[in-house]
Order: C-alpha cells, then sequence, then structure tokens
C-alpha cells in the first residue's frame, strides 16, 4: 500500500495498490531512461551557451558602463547574458558576444583586446586539453549554442515550492548560459504543454535534486509523454490559454518571475490563467478530470510506458 499526500491540509490516504514501482506510485515497475533524443516529435532541449573564460567575456552592470564610458563603440559587442538567476529574479548581466569582431575593431578597443588577451590566458592554464585548445579562439565561448531565433527557456534549477517553474520566451539577443535549458523553434502550444501541471508533475517525479530544489535536464524532457493525437480545437485551446498566461504575466511589468510563482504573492489573475492552461492540457490527455497528483502521474507513466514499448516506438521512429 502507500498513501497519498496530495491533500497537506488533511490525513494521508491509504490506497492498496498491487505494486509500488521506483518512483513510489502504484503500477509497473518503470525506469526512466537516459536518452540523447527525445521519444517525441517536438523540437530538443540542450544547454545554453557556456564561455569557460576565466570571468573575462562577463560582465556585471557596473563593468559593462565603466567600458561604454571608455569605449563608446564596445555597445556593438555588449549582450545580455543570463542564466537561471538573471531569467527568475531580474537581475543584470552581461557577456561580450564577439562573433564576426573584425582584427580592426578588436584593436581599436583597447579595454575588449586586453580582455580577449586574459581569456586566451586563462584557457591555457585549464588542465582540460579541449579548453587549452579553445585558446587559439578567445574571442568566443567554448560552447555556443545560442538560438537565432526566439527560443524557449527553461531555469535548471527551481525551487521546489512553486506549483509551476517559470519558463518563458526569450529573444535572440540574449545570450543564455548553460544555466538554462533551451528550445528553440518552440511553439505557443508547446510553452502551453510545458507550463502545466501535466508537466510540472512529471518533473517533479522523474527530475534530480539539487538539495531539495528540481534540477530539469533533457531526461525529464526527452522522456515526457506529451499528447498523442490532440485535435486541432484542443491545440486551439491550449495555444489560447498559454497566451493567457504570458498575458497575465505581462499585467505586471518588473515583477520577476521568481515573484510572480511565490505562492505566497503569485496574482490571482496569474492562478486562474494557470488553472484554465491545465484544464486545457489535461483534455489533450483524456476528457476525465485527474482526481489528485498520484492519479495523474499514474496516467503519465502509463503513457510513458506504452510509448517506449513495441511497434509504438518503430512506428514513431519512422515518422520522425
Amino acid at each position: 500500500m502507500i498513501y497519498d499526500y496530495e491533500d497537506i491540509n488533511g490525513e494521508p490516504h491509504e490506497l492498496k495498490v498491487k505494486n509500488i514501482n521506483p518512483y513510489l506510485t502504484g503500477g509497473k515497475d518503470i525506469f526512466i531512461e537516459s536518452r540523447g533524443k527525445p521519444i517525441h516529435k517536438y523540437p530538443e532541449l540542450f544547454k545554453g551557451s557556456q564561455p569557460t573564460d576565466g570571468g573575462f567575456l562577463i560582465l556585471s552592470e557596473l563593468e559593462k558602463n565603466r567600458l561604454f564610458e571608455h569605449d563608446t563603440g564596445s555597445s556593438k559587442w555588449i549582450r545580455p547574458f543570463w542564466g537561471a538567476d538573471e531569467f527568475l529574479y531580474n537581475r543584470k548581466r552581461f557577456c561580450l558576444w564577439l562573433k564576426n569582431i573584425q582584427p580592426f575593431e578588436l584593436k581599436n578597443s583597447k579595454e575588449i583586446l586586453e580582455r580577449v588577451q586574459k581569456v586566451r590566458e586563462s584557457r591555457l592554464k585549464s588542465p582540460t586539453q579541449s579548453v587549452r585548445d579553445f585558446a587559439n579562439f578567445p574571442t568566443l565561448f567554448t560552447q555556443d549554442r545560442q538560438p537565432s531565433s526566439t527560443y524557449l527557456a527553461i531555469p535548471e534549477v527551481s525551487s521546489e515550492n512553486r506549483i509551476y517553474i517559470p519558463i518563458g520566451f526569450l529573444n535572440p539577443d540574449i545570450i543564455c548560459s548553460n544555466k538554462l535549458q533551451i528550445i528553440p523553434n518552440a511553439s505557443l502550444f508547446m510553452f502551453g504543454i510545458l507550463e502545466s501541471l501535466m508537466h510540472m508533475i512529471w518533473t517533479k517525479y522523474v527530475c534530480g535534486r539539487l538539495e531539495s530544489r528540481l534540477s530539469y535536464s533533457p531526461q525529464v524532457y526527452n522522456n515526457f509523454p506529451w499528447p498523442e493525437n490532440p485535435t486541432e480545437k484542443q491545440k486551439e485551446t491550449v495555444e489560447a490559454s498559454a497566451q493567457a498566461v504570458l498575458d497575465a504575466r505581462a499585467m505586471f511589468p518588473g515583477t520577476s518571475l521568481a515573484d510572480l510563482y511565490d505562492p505566497n504573492t503569485m496574482p490571482p489573475v496569474l492562478v486562474k490563467a494557470h488553472q484554465a492552461l491545465d484544464k486545457a492540457v489535461d483534455l489533450c490527455y483524456r476528457p476525465q478530470p485527474f482526481i489528485n497528483e498520484t492519479k495523474r502521474i499514474e496516467f503519465l507513466f502509463e503513457l510513458y510506458d506504452r510509448y517506449t514499448s513495441g511497434m509504438f516506438v518503430k512506428e514513431k521512429k519512422k515518422r520522425i
């Protein structure tokens, strides 16, 4: 038997089950595999870019302002640089994004050139051969995964106290660090599914943990069982509800996502928008409502098992 702690203000509910799987829910034994590719047809998720620069390509707001004072032309090469903290808490950080900089432009900017030289020196001291090799390219990040169009960002680590992990669209001028997981070419429908309670419950059960915080990874995303065949009307309803969530956030300009998604300060209009989105997403899976968290995750595990076994997977691979 297992206990359902869905209602934290009430008493535990005893449930009799034939088997308890490794995720402490009823049902057959299921193990979520580490996958390099998604089991679904949606775009891949991966980490943002990594500078490995000794800190010399990264600028605080004060450093950015000082650099601009000495070299007004440097603004051409300065971009917002966001990790999870900047994304969630509206903190400001910047980077030198020097792709395609001309040699004469680099020579004409004494401070940028000095920083580039320090990047080179820092990489040469690295114990990692690949980083030392990248000393030959001191103007570039060692790992450049920056999308060229709008992309969806998911913080790698998020508080376990939030009902929803804040997810959002970013424009390509914002350089994302490896502390954000990103999905280029993500649609509004994808945002709606990933920002729903259905996806949040899945994440809660299968993600890793940093202390008690949720650690989102490609394993969570790659194994997530999306709705199998939502109708066009269902998709449109999800998209409309997803846009309503974004519109509700926009009603509070300047407020951080961390404050918007704190259970104690989450605005009622945003709560209601999420509830409508949850309902729209649930209906993409089945017409019957889910009575509690346990039933929801048991359903997702059953769907995952079906998606990853037998002819279903073979047929899916053919389509992809």
